[in-house]
């Protein structure tokens, strides 16, 4: 059991089946995408530790960039995406793989969708490590996933609750 503020979280994934998640998607991209030299674009604060793995396993020449959005406040999403650090480069043709440490309604992504479509990529690409099907509201596709995960409030690998968590590298799932 954890304890973070004013909750209590139980151990729900492994850092083992994280790296194996990320690995694979890793994997998967780099097989798309192996001819090319793509930019990965994390979104910051929660894809970090996600980015930082994923180019670990990532062998082919690419590129990598951040880009900062928020959306939650304490255990809820506001619904409202505002963007707080952008990408300063011309991406112009190019292939963008966006990596989000978790997807749930999809705000985020449509805000990014909608930015990098301005952008004039040649091809915009979605990886989630995590990705909650019964949140998800959009009709964006998800091009690479890690790991289905129930509707409930997790912390941990790049994950917080006001802030807290984020250094875990397991996940932990909101005790009931």
């Amino acid at each position: 059991m954890l304890q973070l503020h004013d909750k209590q979280f139980e151990p729900f994934i492994s850092a083992e089946e994280i790296d194996f998640a990320i690995a694979s998607m890793a994997a998967q991209v780099e097989a798309d995408f192996a001819e090319e030299t793509p930019i990965f674009v994390g979104v910051l604060n929660g894809a970090f530790m996600v980015v930082s793995d994923f180019m670990k396993h990532y062998k082919s020449p690419c590129e990598v960039s951040f880009i900062k959005m928020a959306s939650y406040e304490g255990t809820e999403s506001t619904n409202e995406v505002k963007q707080l650090i952008g990408i300063n480069q011309d991406l112009t043709g190019r292939t963008v793989v966006v990596i989000e440490d978790i997807v749930d309604t999809g705000n985020t992504l449509a805000e990014l969708k909608a930015l990098f479509k301005q952008q004039d990529v040649a091809h915009f690409k979605i990886a989630t490590l995590f990705f909650k099907p019964e949140a998800y509201k959009k009709d964006i596709k998800i091009d690479y996933v890690g790991i289905r995960i129930p509707n409930k409030f997790i912390v941990g690998f790049g994950l917080d609750y006001d802030g807290l968590g984020r250094n875990l590298p397991e996940v932990y799932q909101l005790k009931e």
